[in-house]
């Protein structure tokens, strides 16, 4: 947004919001290959996993999806950011919760609150469903929940983005 390049197209005979899903779709082939090579790193020392073709489907499409929702609201938080160093530290955050989820440790062995906000946070429902579907026996309910917050984040990241866009664009 600092630079000239957002005027030019602004010009163009292009979707506004096309700028916005041409980024977020960089970002996900970056983020495929990336998972891509992790996995390759995994299986060469050794991973193993009780996962059906089915479930390495649900876990690619699951991955792909979060991808999706996550870029979408870092994008939006990138475009309320004031300079480009805030924009590139706010999505620090989301490093952050996994360690107060079920990441690393059982949700049922913290403190009761720090309990409450790990069973009610993003999180903590992926991680049960990525490793559900590794090991080969997902929870149902955590994977709607994994998805049922994707979709929330994925869309509210992308309604909050476009309208940050679109006013940014009118200054």
């Amino acid at each position: 947004m600092t630079n000239g390049i957002i005027d030019r197209f602004r010009t163009m005979a292009i979707a506004k919001v096309s700028v916005l899903t041409g980024h977020v779709l960089g970002a996900m082939i970056q983020t495929a290959l990336a998972l891509a090579m992790v996995f390759a790193v995994a299986f060469l020392l050794g991973l193993g996993t009780a996962a059906s073709m089915m479930q390495w489907c649900g876990l690619v499409g699951l991955l792909g999806l979060v991808s999706f929702a996550m870029t979408w609201f870092t994008v939006a938080l990138g475009l309320a950011s004031p300079n480009p160093v805030t924009a590139s530290n706010w999505p620090m955050i989301f490093v952050l919760l996994p360690f107060v989820g079920s990441g690393f440790v059982p949700v049922a062995s913290m403190p009761a609150g720090l309990r409450w906000f790990a069973e009610h946070q993003p999180f903590t429902p992926l991680m049960d469903t990525f490793r559900g579907l590794l090991a080969g026996t997902p929870d149902g309910s955590d994977g709607l929940w994994a998805v049922g917050w994707c979709v929330v984040i994925g869309c509210g990241g992308y309604l909050w983005a476009r309208r940050l866009y679109r006013t940014r664009a009118a200054r």
